[in-house]
This record gives C-alpha cells, structure tokens and sequence, in this order.
C-alpha cells in the first residue's frame, strides 16, 4: 500500500509542447527561400556574386540566420545540388525502373530525354561545373550525383541482358549511351542562343539520335 500511495505521488510528466514543430517547420521554410534565392543567383547573371551575404538579401533572411542554416556559400551549393536531383536524376531512374519490356523502357528513357530542359536548370547545372571545377567538395558531390544519372543507363542495359537471360555485359553499352547523351547535350548548350534550353539533356534535336543509338547497340549486343 505505501508502495502504491508512493507511486501516486508521482507528478503526471508535463504535456509536450507544441511550440517546436512550429518552429521547425518555420526554420524549414526559412532553409527553403535561402535555397530557392541560391538557385536564382547562380540561374542569374555569370557577373552577379554568389555569396551568402547577397543569398540571404534576396531571401529577405538576415545573414546570420543565412549562417545558421548554412555555414558557407559551399554549403548553398551542395544544399542546390540535392535541390535539382528530382528535376533531373529521378524522372530518368523512375522511367528505367518502371514496368516493361527493354524496348518499352528505353522508349520512356527517350521521350523524357527528348524533353527541352528549362533555362534555369540548364544554367544551373553550367554554375555548378564551374563551382566543381574551383571547389572540391562541390566536385565530390556533383560527381557522385553523375555517376548516379549514368548508372541510370547500364541498369536499362540490365533490363536487356535479362531478357537475354544474362549474356552481355550492360556496363559498357550503358556508359557508351550515358557519353552520348553528355555529348549531344554539350552540342546543344554550345549552339543554343541566350537563354534558350539545353545542359544536362539533349532536346528535341537529339531524340532520333539517342533513338537509333540505344537500337544499335541493342541490336549488335
């Protein structure tokens, strides 16, 4: 009994307050405009300095709070480089990994490649070259997401030698269309006028091409 009556003496544990998530989820609002002012400055203007001090401006965030959430103009890049991954690497594993035949595969891989890239992430990723050219830890990163996009295309080579119960080697084949694309979209972003599409896709022009190159090398596998 003194057990019991000691252990209803016990005060209740205070109620979770519910001021955290809403500051949370006001800290992830504030992270998402820095993000957001970051991706227009490097989409912007090749004279205009990408710096914390004139992301947070654009924010309307202080530069502190810019420093809080980020703790350099590295950490804006890398936070702009997980930014655009479902705008350009997922579309590309989710048409390779959807239902049907290689064939069937391959013909979403070339529609969603056909596909004009907007402006903004064509310039975008030209910004992020140019920071991974001049800053190791954007390399690392911009090099790991590469590596992913062009894993993208060996596992669609997968899905052929499958079908073929396993007798070629989908590595090569995959790395040779990946080159490809990398190179029609290289052609594209050096022809193209101000503003115009091109980058890290080929557009509309390079559609016949990637067509009749994933058929060749399919056909002589």
């Amino acid at each position: 009994m003194a057990a019991s009556a000691q252990r209803s003496e016990v005060p209740p544990a205070p109620p979770a307050r519910a001021a955290r998530p809403r500051a949370s989820a006001k800290g992830e609002q504030t992270r998402a405009r820095l993000i957001a002012a970051a991706r227009t400055l490097l989409a912007g203007e090749p004279g205009e300095r990408f710096t914390t001090r004139n992301v947070a401006a654009l924010s309307g965030v202080s530069h502190g709070m810019c420093h809080y959430h980020f703790q350099d103009r590295t950490d804006l890049v890398l936070a702009v480089v997980a930014d655009i991954h479902p705008e350009w690497i997922t579309p590309l594993e989710e048409a390779v990994s959807g239902p049907g035949t290689f064939a069937e595969r391959a013909e979403r891989v070339v529609g969603l490649l056909g596909r004009p890239e907007g402006a903004e992430l064509s310039r975008l990723h030209s910004a992020l070259h140019w920071h991974a050219l001049n800053d190791s830890r954007v390399r690392v990163v911009l090099d790991a997401e590469y590596r992913r996009w062009r894993a993208c295309f060996v596992a669609l080579f997968q899905v052929l030698a499958d079908e073929r119960g396993g007798a070629l080697d989908p590595r090569p084949l995959g790395l040779a269309v990946a080159a490809a694309v990398d190179g029609l979209a290289a052609m594209e972003s050096l022809g193209a006028d101000d503003g115009a599409d091109g980058g890290a896709v080929p557009g509309d022009g390079g559609e016949p091409v990637l067509r009749t190159l994933i058929r060749t090398l399919a056909a002589g596998a």
